[in-house]
């Protein structure tokens, strides 16, 4: 089912890719007898930005939590660096790996610097101890932590508005922040699960400013994305799921074109579609998982401690 039509961009001025970030082999995810993803392929390499496209209920938040340690694969390995992942979110997060959200996870009450200082959390090497304590090491590690958090608020454009609470920022500035977040855990690859969703024209402009921006910082970046144009100016690659498969993958000339990608996006029924009935079924099946996951993550951070 998977065209592969992968071609060099020659671009001036475009980045090399250089050695592979992201390698995910035969990932499948299946809830109960219902498969969500199915067999896919897919790998990032340094300075790239890749795409990951689809019509709704295609799997590809189901793709992103696999990779991300919310879900552990059926089948199938995700690789970062040529290290198989844990399959724990917190670790992934360790290992170098950060993500955004669909619907946007804020810690509403908390100041906009508070909210990225808990991204640093996972770069930070005093315990327990030592916040009880408060030793010079303490006051030091957490020195650096504001100043790297304010970094990356001037980075995003949020600067001024540290002190503000999280939920007083307009839409498209509660979007920014969260992506501050993410780079606060300074990963080597961010996915970034529909960015713009919710954006008007001008913040959708600005958020693909952004991610070129992050992508010269030389972090990868994968994102799921509904708009595109957004998705089609931005990225290096596309890959499109249909039905949990990945159908093609290619620049984004071959992409537009290619008639079957065209059929999905229209609503034209392929071989064996699921129907509106299974897909609600693996919708409500991973809506149950992704709870019973976030328990258990929970617990298993605190007994990793």
């Amino acid at each position: 089912m998977t065209t592969d039509t992968t071609t060099k961009d020659t671009t001036p001025g475009a980045p090399t890719p250089g050695t592979t970030v992201l390698d995910a082999r035969g990932v499948t995810m299946r809830f109960g007898g219902l498969t969500a993803v199915n067999g896919v392929d897919l790998t990032v390499n340094s300075g790239e930005i890749v795409g990951l496209i689809g019509p709704n209920g295609a799997g590809k938040t189901t793709f992103f939590n696999c990779l991300t340690g919310l879900y552990t694969p059926t089948e199938g390995e995700v690789r970062y660096k040529d290290q198989v992942l844990p399959a724990k979110s917190f670790k992934v997060t360790a290992a170098g790996i950060a993500r955004t959200f669909q619907n946007i996870r804020l810690f509403a009450n908390m100041t906009v610097l508070e909210n990225v200082l808990v991204g640093r959390h996972t770069r930070t090497k005093e315990g327990f101890w030592s916040a009880v304590l408060r030793g010079p090491g303490f006051h030091k590690a957490e020195a650096t932590s504001r100043e790297r958090a304010m970094e990356l608020l001037e980075f995003v454009g949020l600067a001024e508005k540290a002190g503000h609470l999280a939920r007083n920022l307009p839409y498209g500035e509660q979007r920014k922040l969260e992506i501050a977040r993410a780079l606060a855990s300074e990963p080597g690859l961010l996915l970034l699960d529909e960015p713009t969703a919710g954006m008007n024209p001008q913040e959708t402009r600005a958020t693909e400013e952004l991610v070129f921006a992050i992508r010269d910082q030389g972090i990868a970046v994968l994102v799921i994305e509904h708009d595109m144009r957004f998705i089609f100016n931005l990225c290096d690659r596309v890959a499109v799921l249909v039905q949990g498969e990945k159908l093609i993958e290619g620049d984004s000339t071959t992409v537009q074109g290619d008639e079957r990608v065209i059929a999905a996006y229209l609503g034209e029924p392929l071989a064996n579609d699921p129907g509106a009935t299974e897909a609600a079924e693996v919708e409500a099946a991973e809506a149950h998982a992704q709870a019973d996951t976030t328990t258990d993550t929970a617990a298993g951070k605190e007994n990793d401690r």
